[in-house]
């Protein structure tokens, strides 16, 4: 793997080292200099900068609630085509390290995925650290799903063509969904992953390679993780999909990796445990680019290769 690179710089490419460039510059404070409070905040009015504007159209987008199963009332975002046929849909959890994001942080992302995989998209707020830490955002994700498969139909959609997706901290949420889904005899389409934390301890060679100097640094994952996990916790599957003790029987997987990421050896390394397990998988690493990548449409291009592969992916699990 490339993160054993001795000047992993050279790496980027030339969209993703001018936008770089461009943040140093701005002189930031880190996430982890910011209250959550103020990191929400700063995402959500910074994030959609470097996201695809005009955002891409989508015929129909619908906000609702459904219930956790504590009651919560979790606000979703409905993305889909016009359709007279009832759509396949994908549950989207989005990145932040379970502390930050939002429906609006993800909005371009969903619609493409809506757009070019030809399918609904149901756009999930889950609840965030350190209000509520390990397990809320899993058991939120959960109860989000099973909702679709039980209720879905309501809202016009084809509950027996289902997927899970994510982002980052999305992509772990993903993944133990996937998981989830397996263990309760629900069937998935498709897991999509982009960029997924899969394991308890960010010990990897990219964690190091990649710790400084690349998006997201070491210190803004220590500081999302100390408000999310508790380190008794640390092993639990649920945190790091890694650890389940068995992955036959999953649904199958589209992983999408970012190649200049402090969590691409870890999202390998998935990959190779679900292929071991006979799970299908199709794995793309993004060259030259950094984490976060694909919410950033405007700024690096290779955004828009992911969006189109992950939306044939989605295409292809629906139909077959």
């Amino acid at each position: 793997m490339s993160s054993h690179h001795a000047n992993p710089q050279a790496l980027l490419n030339d969209a993703t080292r001018s936008l770089i460039e461009r943040v140093h510059r701005a002189g930031r404070p880190p996430m982890a200099a910011m209250t959550p409070e103020q990191a929400r905040e700063f995402y959500d009015m910074g994030g959609p900068m470097l996201d695809l504007q005009p955002a891409p159209k989508v015929d129909r987008v619908e906000d609702f609630h459904i219930a956790a199963r504590d009651g919560y009332a979790m606000s979703v975002r409905l993305y889909a085509p016009q359709s007279p046929q009832a759509l396949p849909t994908l549950l989207y959890l989005h990145g932040g390290g379970f502390t930050v994001g939002s429906l609006t942080t993800h909005d371009v992302l969903c619609r493409q995925l809506s757009r070019q995989g030809h399918c609904a998209v149901v756009s999930l707020d889950y609840r965030l650290a350190p209000e509520y830490r390990f397990p809320t955002a899993v058991n939120d994700s959960w109860d989000a799903l099973n909702w679709l498969h039980l209720q879905g139909q309501t809202r016009g959609l084809d509950t027996s063509r289902l997927a899970v997706g994510g982002d980052s901290a999305g992509g772990t949420l993903a993944a133990v969904c996937a998981l989830m889904a397996r263990d309760a005899g629900m069937s998935l389409c498709l897991q999509l992953l982009f960029y997924p934390g899969t394991v308890a301890r960010q010990s990897t060679a990219s964690h190091h390679t990649f710790a400084a100097g690349f998006m997201l640094d070491k210190q803004t994952v220590d500081w999302f993780f100390g408000h999310y996990i508790a380190d008794a916790d640390r092993d639990d599957w649920r945190f790091a999909p890694m650890n389940a003790p068995d992955h036959s029987g999953l649904a199958p997987a589209w992983i999408g990796l970012a190649e200049c990421d402090p969590l691409v050896d870890e999202g390998v390394q998935y990959a190779d445990t679900l292929r071991m397990a006979g799970v299908p998988v199709d794995l793309d690493i993004y060259k030259g680019v950094v984490h976060g990548f694909i919410t950033m449409g405007r700024a690096i291009p290779d955004a828009l290769q992911a969006h189109a592969d992950a939306g044939r992916a989605l295409q292809h699990a629906f139909e077959s």
